[in-house]
């Protein structure tokens, strides 16, 4: 399970990345915008949109984001779970069957084959087949390969495309999209200690126990599972994003590595473990995680470990996996011995050098360490020798005579 699954800080503000273009952006129901039958988008109008008018980083709902900010920003960049074309996400909506069997398809990295015309032509066996058709058509694929992978029960005589996901509804799903049907089907008959537990169908109980012992969802304060509750679109990205971890990561677009060097403002260079380099250019709009909050490129620092996400040959997401040892800042200064004072032990306290820069002498004092070292011969540390300091968090704790 992710770390930041665990951070118990709330993250209040900031926008949230999606990405743009194709299927693979927003969801819409029918009081926003749909898709034709190809999967583009469409407008109100039926005006198709361009797949290429790059990515929207900010929501008009924004403030209600809240904790689950951090679970919607990694599945956006990769795709998985987006916001609306009318600018929102609209996080405490409630979710649809539909959009959570989508949203688990392309969790497993299968939305190329789903988006493909051989699913997209698939002829399904549902009841209500021509609705999901009609009403939906770009999910035809979807629902097809979900089928293939057996995200549904072999009970199951209709989709129901508009029905709300429950949590049992969503946590069965995941469990299946993981591969642990066995698993589930094997502890059928475990104990499940919830007050309401007589709420949970027999046949669904393994599913639920083996979503708890993964992390992918946990009961209430008051004992409860809630098993026919509604799941928001907030919630379902926090079970999605746990589920996430679990699943092999099929994004070629992934990278991970460390930071060379601080980055410039439109680009960073980051060592792979095998350690080759790759430069990267910045989205103007880059959104970055580091110390488990929204921060601007300039704070990232050489050394951080860093997971990038990138669309259309730009980076659109960074997330500091871990922050770069705080190493003290080294520096050394080159100039001709100009003096020094001693303090009342009669070691160095101070020294100055001078330095010629674009025709201009000038003088520079440094504070020195009380253990500060002579490198080289003392005996030539006179007025106008040069020498080499090497200078720690703003003390000088070395001199070399040159």
């Amino acid at each position: 399970m992710k770390k930041a699954i665990l951070k118990k800080a709330a993250i209040t503000s900031v926008a949230l990345l999606t990405l743009a273009g194709g299927a693979g952006s927003a969801f819409a129901n029918g009081n926003d915008k749909g898709h034709d039958d190809k999967g583009n988008h469409q407008s109100s109008n039926g005006n198709k949109k361009n797949d290429k008018h790059g990515i929207n980083l900010q929501f008009k709902d924004e403030k209600e984001l809240k904790w689950a900010l951090e679970y919607i920003i990694r599945l956006a960049s990769k795709g998985v779970f987006n916001g609306y074309d009318d600018g929102t996400f609209k996080p405490q909506q409630k979710i649809t069957r539909i959009e959570s069997i989508v949203a688990a398809v392309r969790l497993m990295g299968l939305k190329e084959q789903a988006e493909s015309q051989a699913e997209m032509s698939t002829k399904l066996n549902f009841k209500d087949a021509d609705l999901l058709a009609k009403k939906y058509p770009w999910a035809v694929g979807y629902v097809a390969v979900a089928l293939e992978k057996d995200l549904f029960s072999e009970t199951d005589d209709s989709i129901q495309p508009d029905k709300p996901a429950t949590r049992l509804f969503a946590a069965t799903l995941l469990v299946k999209a993981l591969g642990l049907e066995a698993e589930a089907k094997a502890k059928v008959n475990s104990e499940l200690n919830f007050r309401d537990e007589n709420k949970i169908p027999a046949g669904s109980v393994g599913y639920v126990q083996v979503a708890i012992e993964k992390g992918l969802i946990t009961g209430y304060e008051d004992n409860t599972f809630r098993p026919n509750q509604p799941v928001t679109r907030a919630e379902l990205a926090a079970l999605l994003d746990r589920t996430d971890d679990q699943l092999p990561d099929q994004d070629a677009q992934a990278i991970t590595g460390k930071l060379k060097a601080d980055p410039a403002s439109n680009a960073i260079v980051v060592v792979k473990p095998n350690n080759t380099e790759v430069a990267l250019a910045l989205d103007p709009n880059v959104f970055i995680f580091r110390n488990n909050v929204k921060v601007a490129v300039s704070a990232l620092k050489a050394g951080d470990e860093v997971l990038v996400r990138t669309y259309q040959n730009k980076v659109v997401f960074i997330e500091v996996t871990k922050l770069a040892s705080e190493q003290p800042a080294v520096t050394t200064q080159v100039g001709l011995f100009n003096s020094y004072s001693l303090n009342a032990q009669g070691k160095i306290a101070t020294i100055s050098i001078t330095r010629t820069e674009n025709g201009t002498t000038q003088a520079y004092v440094f504070n020195t360490s009380p253990d500060v070292a002579i490198v080289g011969n003392a005996a030539l540390l006179v007025a106008g020798h040069a020498v080499e300091l090497t200078v720690l968090n703003n003390l000088v704790y070395s001199i070399k005579v040159l």
